[in-house]
């Protein structure tokens, strides 16, 4: 025979496009269609619908970048449309591209009652016409989203605020009009598509291949080009024997579940959003109406409270079928967050927020977490996971790594403490598969369980920005359910996989420590003000609870549990994981920025009533500490009056000054650099000799890709020492030194000084920040062989290699860190502290002595023009705290220290006798105090083990209670592990470890 495949194979393609796809609708109509543009933000249906309408042309242009258009359909269904085997519909296109759905024009169809139809976006562009003779009244509210991606070459736009978009129109509206679906054509073409996918992956020499290509040319043969709908039915028993092949017994299964990854802010505003959940959800409803097998997974607690807010009616219909199991809510979090940059506390809300709103609103608790998109993950995840009452974990990001492919599939995923959670990657490498056969042979062909496990999870749906499932997939997905070649493909749900996954391959492999992501590494710095809003919120929400607790116990203030919540779920959602890694357009970053603030005013008010009330009336100047560990003569988490460490002094030395205390010793020359740092108590210098500390460094800064994401190795070969300086002289209290240094369009002022306790060395910078495409970072060589540094992470720290020996290593060239870095040999370290930064690298460093040292280098600011061109710019301020001598323990300590201020308050003295709630040992951490989420009046404290070792101590309050109980993060008891009480009030701990535990006190009855 003949090889013509590639000729055969070229006229099946060409036949279908120009053939069988303009044949789907048999006939087409006009509608009336008038239109009224909304003058600025979107409104209300109520609103839209009384507008007065003008009549608009097919072809006419319409919608400025980020503005709304309402068209107005009506019309009629020809009687002559009552015909079997067809379907009218209202078919739209509003101006998009068949690529990149979910970044561009969308719309929402409502009847003229308000109700929503479905959702208009590419690739989904019908509107269900009812029946022949029926009348068409159709309400559509369009958005003219700006497709600020473009084709992904990340050029620079000022697409991404609306200040900067244009007043131009971004589309032309190409098609409204009636159209009649011929269903026999319309399952031709998914029998083609189907098929024609599947040959593509076989191996040319497999007979199946060749089968396949034969019928399908059959099938050309058999359908008439010039009647297309009259042959399909033929051209489909053609095809009918080869659909019928059943799969391999060997064949790999996939657990299909419908979803639509929908960010909840990145490209487009988080107002957006709202509109996007609506538009998703109501396509999924209209889906389910028409296959009652399909199932459908959607995430982000914040995504239904929304809908449950904007769209009533719509949150109904969803409801319903979640009762039904068919609309699965997953995740259990409040948004899908990052996981390197919340704070452990923060982390733990997303969870207790997250499930408290399923369980409360929808009555379901998700058992999966699902974060298929988030930059990397935590090692403290698995204890969080498990601690929040959750199984199993899902993502796929890990497949984006640049050096290194993870060997697992399926696994067990173990944390810092040793809890372990059942993961699973999908091999498919995709949240938002097509059902293609492209995709579905990569799924079978990566997975790298083979022999041991069968099973993985296939996501499908329209994603990023939404959309969903269509109903071409479910078509696939009933046609890939047993036919040779193909995976096995079932419609399922996440909790239906895991529990298969799980039984069949319960002995899994072990993967402990972090899933570091090898991509994304600019995550950690981009967009700072952002970063330090976060920051602060959660320190202040720590703040804010600790205090309103103690004034809400022991002087009966009223709890402010809504402002709270409603603070908390700011926080919360602006964790996502394109708003704090600072991923997003200018719009979302300046949105954050301001609902930080007004937490920030919130909190600040919360805490200032709280501690009034706690210090009454008096003369006494109070100092409240609600930190972990005593500052200044005042105990932790409690108040009393202040006794300050020694002060230091600051003398000339050379063209510089010395700092000196009881503990450090700190050289500053006439450039502002730091030559020495002595530690007095160990009488050792931690500069190297002949380097400077103190040392910022800008580097460019262009990656290949990803701009705002991405920090590419190649940045190190391109950097220099910012050396000289403007200025160095006292600050005004002569107790500091204060530096300024200016380069390129920016400047800097910086304030040295020692800590009068602590004796840390206090770095406090202030950038006016006016470069791009740069980074900058500051810079401390430490005489100090270090193998591997502590880096903290959500309740503890990881330990990561300071060498580059494995590409695993290597991959590891900027890191993210909480509030400290530790590095150190055998007794002796030096601790960096941060009140606002995240990234970091620290490498080995060749001396030219012999030996080697280490570089701790801070990134302090990115200057990325994509996705926001003024990503960073203006004034910025950090404070890093460097002590020598430091243990872990210390390090832990100047981390609660830079990020908790103490606050003074008059009142009187005598009211604040004991702490609130205390610890007898140091490596046990009280992190939360609040009231409980239930509003009974119980009082939750949250402890966890710092320092990585076990550790046993005493709890004391400073209130009654009657008896305590180990709960989970959402506050419902569990079997004692930790604790036992004491005949005198107290409670004995015994913790693992990092182990988290939750503690709920119960008051005495009419306490409350």
């Amino acid at each position: 025979m003949h090889d013509n495949r590639v000729l055969v194979e070229a006229r099946i393609e060409r036949f279908t496009r120009e053939r069988i796809l303009p044949a789907v609708y048999r006939q087409r109509v006009p509608l009336e269609v008038k239109a009224w543009e909304v003058p600025d933000e979107p409104v209300p249906f109520a609103e839209a619908v009384a507008q007065n309408y003008q009549p608009f042309s097919i072809g006419a242009s319409w919608g400025r970048p980020w503005s709304t258009t309402w068209f107005h359909l009506t019309g009629q269904v020809p009687s002559a449309w009552d015909i079997k085997g067809t379907r009218p519909e209202v078919v739209v296109d509003l101006g998009y591209t068949i690529t990149l759905p979910g970044f561009q024009a969308e719309g929402t169809a409502y009847d003229p009652q308000g109700c929503i139809l479905k959702a208009i976006e590419p690739l989904n562009s019908y509107i269900p016409a009812g029946a022949a003779g029926d009348a068409i009244d159709i309400y559509l509210e369009a958005a003219a989203n700006p497709n600020v991606a473009g084709l992904f070459t990340f050029e620079v736009t000022g697409l991404g605020d609306k200040a900067t978009s244009g007043d131009q129109h971004a589309y032309q509206l190409r098609t409204l009009e009636l159209g009649l679906l011929d269903v026999e054509v319309w399952e031709l073409l998914q029998d083609v598509w189907t098929l024609a996918g599947l040959m593509a992956e076989l191996p040319l020499a497999l007979p199946r291949r060749l089968e396949i290509m034969q019928a399908l040319d059959r099938m050309v043969d058999t359908v008439d080009p010039e009647d297309v709908s009259g042959t399909a039915a033929a051209g489909r028993a053609v095809l009918a024997d080869v659909l019928a092949r059943p799969a391999y017994a060997s064949a790999h299964r996939l657990a299909a579940v419908g979803h639509a990854h929908l960010d909840s802010a990145w490209l487009w505003p988080v107002r957006e959003t709202v509109r996007k959940v609506a538009r998703t959800f109501s396509n999924v409803v209209a889906l389910m109406e028409e296959d009652p097998d399909f199932t459908f997974a959607a995430s982000s607690a914040q995504q239904f409270a929304w809908l449950q807010e904007h769209y009533p009616e719509l949150f109904e219909r969803v409801k319903r079928q979640v009762a039904a199991g068919r609309f699965v809510p997953v995740g259990g979090m409040w948004v899908e967050s990052d996981t390197n940059l919340p704070g452990g506390e923060a982390m733990a809300r997303q969870f207790v927020a997250g499930k408290r709103y399923f369980i409360e609103e929808l009555g379901v608790e998700p058992l999966e977490v699902w974060l298929p998109d988030s930059f990397g993950y935590s090692a403290a995840l698995p204890q969080i996971v498990a601690a929040a009452g959750s199984r199993w974990f899902l993502t796929q990001k890990i497949s984006w790594n640049e050096t290194n492919r993870m060997p697992h599939h399926t696994f067990w995923w173990e944390g810092i403490d040793g809890t372990r959670v059942f993961t699973h990657f999908p091999p498919v490498d995709t949240y938002s598969s097509d059902v293609s056969g492209r995709e579905l042979a990569k799924a079978e062909r990566q997975y790298a369980e083979k022999g041991a496990g069968t099973t993985s999870l296939l996501p499908f749906g329209w994603g990023d920005g939404g959309g969903g499932p269509t109903r071409e997939m479910l078509a696939a997905a009933t046609r890939t359910a047993n036919l040779e070649g193909s995976p096995r493909v079932s419609l399922s749900t996440p909790q239906g996989f895991f529990e298969t996954a799980e039984a069949e391959y319960a002995d899994a492999p072990v993967w402990s420590g972090e899933l570091y992501l090898e991509f994304h590494r600019g995550t950690y710095t981009s967009q700072a003000k952002t970063k330090r809003g976060n920051r602060r919120s959660e320190h202040l929400l720590r703040e804010a609870e600790l205090w309103a607790s103690a004034a809400a116990v022991l002087r009966g203030a009223a709890y402010p549990y809504d402002a709270l919540e409603k603070a908390w779920r700011t926080v919360l959602l602006q964790q996502f994981h394109d708003i704090l890694p600072g991923s997003s357009i200018a719009w979302v970053h300046q949105e954050a920025e301001r609902n930080y603030a007004d937490v920030a005013e919130v909190l600040g008010e919360l805490i200032r009533s709280s501690i009034e009330s706690l210090a009454g009336e008096g003369n006494d100047v109070l100092t409240f500490n609600a930190g972990p560990y005593p500052r200044d003569g005042v105990r932790a988490l409690g108040a009393s009056v202040r006794a300050p460490g020694a002060e230091s002094r600051v003398t000339p030395e050379g063209d510089g000054y010395l700092l000196e205390n009881a503990a450090v010793r700190v050289i500053v020359n006439g450039n502002g650099l730091v030559t020495s740092m002595l530690d007095l108590v160990a009488d050792r210098e931690t500069i190297p000799a002949g380097e400077f500390g103190n040392l910022l460094q800008l580097f460019r800064d262009t990656p290949n890709q990803w701009d705002a994401w991405d920090i590419d190795e190649s940045y190190k070969r391109g950097g220099r020492d910012l050396i000289e300086a403007d200025s160095v002289t006292l600050t005004e209290d002569r107790c500091g030194v204060r530096i300024t240094r200016s380069f390129g369009d920016s400047r800097v002022e910086q304030e040295l000084r020692l800590d009068g306790e602590s004796g840390a060395l206090d770095i406090e910078t202030v950038i006016d920040w006016h470069e791009t495409q740069k980074l900058l970072k500051l810079a401390f060589p430490l005489d100090v062989h270090a193998d591997r540094a502590a880096s903290e992470v959500q309740f503890g720290h990881v330990y990561r290699p300071t060498h580059a020996n494995t590409s695993w290593d290597a991959a590891r060239f900027e890191t993210s860190a909480h509030r400290w870095v530790h590095v150190g040999e055998p007794g002796y370290g030096v601790s960096l502290a941060n009140d606002a930064s995240y990234g970091y690298d620290i490498r080995r460093h060749e001396r030219t002595s012999g030996g080697s040292s280490t570089v701790v280098r801070v990134s302090l600011l990115r200057a990325a023009l994509f996705p926001d061109p003024e990503a960073d710019q203006g004034h910025q301020e950090f404070r890093i705290a460097v002590k020598v001598g430091a243990e872990i323990k210390h390090a832990v300590e100047e981390g609660y220290r830079l990020n908790l201020p103490l606050r003074h308050v008059t009142g009187s003295a005598d009211r604040m006798t004991a702490p609130f709630v205390a610890v007898d040992v140091p490596g046990i951490v009280v992190e939360a105090v609040k009231l409980a989420e239930d509003r009974s009046g119980d009082i939750v404290v949250r402890l966890y083990e710092a320092f990585g070792a076990k550790a046993r101590g005493v709890l004391t309050t400073g209130f009654d209670w009657t008896s305590v109980d180990e709960t989970d993060l959402l506050e419902r008891v569990i079997e004692r592990s930790a604790t036992t009480s004491g005949s005198d009030g107290s409670i004995a701990l015994s913790l693992r470890p990092f182990q988290i535990v939750t503690l709920r006190l119960v008051r005495p009855s009419g306490a409350h």
